[in-house]
């Protein structure tokens, strides 16, 4: 069967049908995410390289903490909707 007579059936189904259905895609997509996600960072991993990456700048101090940033925007954020006179 190809793609075009699973879409025509799928115009068939029952409402309900095409609920059910759309969770069993969504949860086929989920999976495959995860799958994809597991190869790339393991050893020798597409992912790897990004994350040592992220790594080495974490320690040299190429970034900042997440609560560090937020908190600054925060305030960058307050001073530009209440300027001082």
């Amino acid at each position: 069967m190809n793609l075009q007579a699973i879409k025509e059936a799928i115009t068939e189904l029952a409402p309900e049908d095409k609920t059910r259905l759309a969770g069993w895609l969504l949860r086929q997509d989920l999976e495959e995410w995860d799958r994809q996600i597991e190869e790339d960072f393991s050893p020798g991993g597409a992912g790897m390289a990004l994350l040592k990456e992220a790594q080495a700048d974490v320690r040299e101090g190429r970034v900042k903490p997440l609560d560090d940033f937020l908190s600054e925007a925060r305030t960058k954020r307050r001073v530009k909707l209440n300027p001082q006179p």
